[in-house]
């Protein structure tokens, strides 16, 4: 557990990939929160997860929120859903709020990008919530980069977040009126700072710890 400025008040962080730890450790730092840290890393549940989320599956992660000593943050958008109906916050759901927001303002289109297909129906349910709290109907443009995934699970982020980035930019230039551009799962986010365009990039991580401290 990561504490920070010796601060009492405990969120669980419940991730299906060890690098998020670290991600949300220099965040907490950055941000100067008086928080603990508790990380629970499972890439099990994922596995699981992609062949359909069964019972037991659901059921223990219905336990592990349960047993959680304060919040918990679910940092797959796969398991968010689930972790969610058990009393989670989910991660994605801030940046889909703050998408629906700037496409209700700008009257553009979005792009949303993801690597799992897993990803992508829960993902699309999570924006359309969002849009029709906002009472606008948008258009959604979804780009499926799941060849790439490989290169995340074997470690190999730097080219992970470039090949991302330029498919991205790429796929961006043939949308016209684009009002924002989502990042949908937060194994993307390091991708947000190449991909350089003059719309909003948005990444999960950040949106979400700051809606969870905010939630405190």
């Amino acid at each position: 557990m990561a504490r920070l400025n010796g601060g009492d008040m405990a969120f669980t962080l419940l991730h299906t990939a060890e690098t998020h730890r670290a991600t949300f450790d220099a965040i907490a730092a950055r941000e100067g929160a008086d928080i603990a840290l508790r990380h629970i890393v499972r890439p099990d549940l994922l596995g699981h997860a992609l062949s359909g989320v069964t019972p037991a599956l659901e059921a223990e992660i219905a336990a592990l929120v349960g047993a959680a000593p304060g919040p918990v943050l679910c940092t797959c958008s796969t398991l968010g859903p689930v972790a969610e109906a058990h009393g989670a916050l989910r991660i994605d759901a801030p940046m889909m709020t703050a998408a629906a927001k700037i496409a209700t303002d700008c009257g553009g289109a979005i792009l949303m990008v993801y690597c799992l297909q897993s990803t992508l129906a829960p993902s699309v349910a999570l924006l359309d919530h969002a849009l029709e709290a906002e009472g606008r109907e948008v258009r959604v443009h979804t780009l499926d980069l799941a060849p790439f995934w490989p290169l995340f699970e074997a470690g190999e982020h730097d080219a992970f977040v470039a090949v991302i980035a330029r498919q991205t930019r790429e796929a961006a230039a043939r949308i016209a009126n684009l009002s924002a551009i989502i990042l949908a799962q937060a194994s993307m986010a390091g991708a947000a700072r190449l991909i350089d365009l003059d719309v909003p990039v948005l990444a999960s991580p950040e949106l979400a710890f700051r809606a969870m401290m905010d939630a405190r």
